[in-house]
């Protein structure tokens, strides 16, 4: 017996491929900003990670949030939400910082008509 199909609707698409684009702009912009894309998009058990990206000796964990207005992006992201970048970004230390670097979580928000606003260091955690 074949597992149920999973629906996808057209506006869950839209929404992927927005989300999709946003992280190709916030990588763009990271790059423009002096750092290396170090990987896209790494799934965890405890979650995803957008983006990992090194600028020295700092490897930032980066959550991008793209909205349709500006107005929404104060209600992008909580704390629930970073907790699972942060869990998924513990698992992934190991292999993406080494001894003496610095690691950060940081919040890249997007949308049309705006400037990326960088969040650095939005994570501190509990």
């Amino acid at each position: 017996m074949r597992p149920p199909r999973r629906v996808t609707t057209a506006a869950r698409r839209s929404a992927e491929a927005a989300g999709r684009r946003g992280e190709r702009l916030a990588g763009w912009w990271l790059r423009l900003h002096g750092w290396t894309i170090l990987a896209r998009r790494v799934r965890t058990p405890a979650g995803e990670v957008d983006l990992i990206a090194r600028r020295d000796a700092l490897v930032a964990f980066v959550e991008v949030k793209t909205r349709r207005t500006p107005a929404e992006l104060d209600r992008a992201i909580d704390e629930r939400r970073l907790a699972r970048v942060a869990a998924a970004a513990e698992m992934l230390m190991a292999e993406y910082a080494g001894p003496g670097d610095d690691i950060r979580i940081d919040v890249i928000l997007l949308a049309p008509g705006t400037r990326p606003r960088h969040i650095e260091n939005a994570w501190i955690g509990s």
